[in-house]
């Protein structure tokens, strides 16, 4: 029997999450997700898409035992473009792949969710944590119980049970971005560094990244920091205010997170319409949304960090397929996907360079197992 990739319907009730089948199919997600406002309530957690009949492969032999889930949180893009990677794999591979989407990122809410997906028999789970130590606890209880574990896009702190984490390093992606920020600055000047989500665990690594690398260069100091940021509204209200409390005395701008990237694509061109354009604030951000590719090629942000979520999603399904397969592991391990420097030179063809790694990784799976 065919298998094609399942959503799974998040409804919350007053005693805690409970799960129910959205009973169709789904496809990729919405074209422009990674562009898109964090989605109302009503939408956050129900894809009621369908696929054409016949589109998955058959299930290979040896995985019709695995029960496999793929959680991530709503209203990020970056979750968006992972599950792209997660329905790919669904089709080549004809295993069914259940799509949580919870969303509050808390550790405690995370804990009862999962804990509802292991009890319907989930046996593989694909999770970005909500919480770096506390997904710990879970992950000991449920792996204890034979359920496979990892991570993608955020890695838990070790030891833990998860078997890995595929993903960005994202303390080295963040310290790329600020040496390239202050090579573009001359080794001197004032950075504004702006900061998302304070409750993801990644924000706190890309914070300390940044600061590790300002402080090689004594001509060079983080004149604000500004975080916090859940929307392109906050983003663009907080770079703003930044930019007016300190006019002309920025130099550059660094964003560790796609919606604040976003958010300065959308702010600089007014600043520059108001300022003017004798002074270039040398900006660089992450990830890959039209809004900053277009802001690059107009020469208004200089660079972007891209990441590659398609094979986050592939590639940590398709770990945990080895795994339910019988394919051991002695030590966890870190599957580092590649980032690609984008500017202007490269921003039609730098996807190329993201697959090629891709590829890479999944031709050499097996030397990640005993």
């Amino acid at each position: 029997m065919k298998k094609s990739l399942l959503a799974i319907c998040l409804a919350t009730v007053m005693t805690g999450a409970c799960l129910a089948g959205c009973g169709s199919p789904v496809t990729t997600a919405p074209s422009g997700a990674s562009a898109e406002e964090p989605k109302t309530e009503a939408d956050k957690n129900v894809d009621t898409s369908t696929a054409p009949e016949g589109e998955s492969e058959p299930a290979k032999d040896g995985a019709s035992d695995i029960k496999m889930a793929w959680y991530g949180f709503s209203g990020y893009p970056y979750h968006e473009e992972v599950y792209k990677g997660v329905e790919a794999f669904a089709k080549d591979s004809g295993i069914e792949v259940l799509k949580y989407m919870g969303s509050d990122v808390a550790q405690s809410a995370q804990n009862e969710e999962v804990e509802a997906l292991v009890a319907q028999g989930v046996n593989a789970l694909s999770i970005y944590p909500a919480d770096a130590a506390g997904a710990n606890s879970l992950y000991e209880e449920i792996t204890a119980h034979g359920v496979n574990v990892v991570n993608f896009g955020c890695a838990t702190n070790t030891p833990t049970t998860a078997s890995f984490t595929v993903g960005t390093d994202v303390k080295q992606a963040a310290m790329d971005a600020a040496e390239e920020l202050i090579k573009m600055m001359g080794e001197k000047g004032n950075i504004l560094n702006v900061l998302e989500v304070l409750e993801d665990p990644n924000t706190a690594i890309r914070k300390a990244g940044v600061e590790e690398v300002v402080a090689k260069y004594p001509d060079v100091k983080i004149v604000q920091e500004v975080g916090g940021i859940k929307s392109q509204e906050e983003a663009v209200q907080k770079i703003e205010t930044a930019l007016s409390s300190n006019a002309g005395n920025i130099d550059g701008i660094v964003c560790t997170g796609n919606t604040a990237s976003i958010g300065m694509a959308l702010t600089l061109p007014d600043y520059y319409q108001q300022m003017g354009t004798d002074k270039h604030i040398y900006c660089i951000g992450i990830d890959t949304d039209e809004t900053v590719v277009k802001a690059i090629n107009d020469g208004t942000v200089d660079a972007t960090v891209a990441q590659n979520p398609y094979a986050h999603g592939y590639i940590s399904c398709a770990l945990l397929q080895k795994l339910g397969e019988g394919k051991t592991v002695s030590d966890y391990t870190f599957v580092d996907t590649g980032v690609v420097l984008v500017t202007k030179e490269n921003s039609a063809d730098f996807s190329g360079d993201l697959d090629a790694k891709t590829k890479e990784i999944m031709s050499n799976l097996d030397s990640y197992f005993d």
